[in-house]
């Protein structure tokens, strides 16, 4: 059974810090690409960033980048997702999701991961 398990949310002041993770498990994730979405109360979720998992080639959101950095750690199957200088709008519940490094759907398109996480709420105060 694949499972994707969000930690490190939590409740921070404006200009903080967190990190997250998300452990995988139950198939091999080489040949995917990474990827951590949020949904803030009242909007749609949306595209924070992504990893492939051979290569490690990332890309992020324009609302994020410069602050977050997301990483992964192939032998311990877990994708991070370090967030500084946190904002009380980064303030949402954040996913992790997995799609095929093949998939030509847009990495911004929800339909195009087989696997999402549970999520874990991130919380900023102001």
């Amino acid at each position: 059974q694949v499972q994707l398990v969000e930690s490190g949310g939590g409740l921070v002041q404006a200009g903080g810090s967190l990190r997250l993770s998300c452990a995988a498990s139950g198939r091999t994730f080489r040949g995917y690409v990474m990827g951590w979405f949020r949904q803030a109360p009242g909007k749609e979720r949306e595209f924070v960033a992504d990893i492939r998992v051979s290569g490690g080639q990332t890309y992020y959101a324009a609302v994020v980048k410069g602050r977050f950095t997301i990483s992964g750690d192939n032998a311990k199957n877990t994708v991070y997702l370090q967030m500084n200088s946190l904002k009380p709008e980064d303030t949402a519940v954040y996913y992790c999701a997995a799609r095929p490094a093949f998939n030509s759907q847009s990495r911004f398109d929800e339909g195009a991961y087989d696997y999402w996480g549970q999520g874990t709420q991130v919380t900023v105060s102001s």
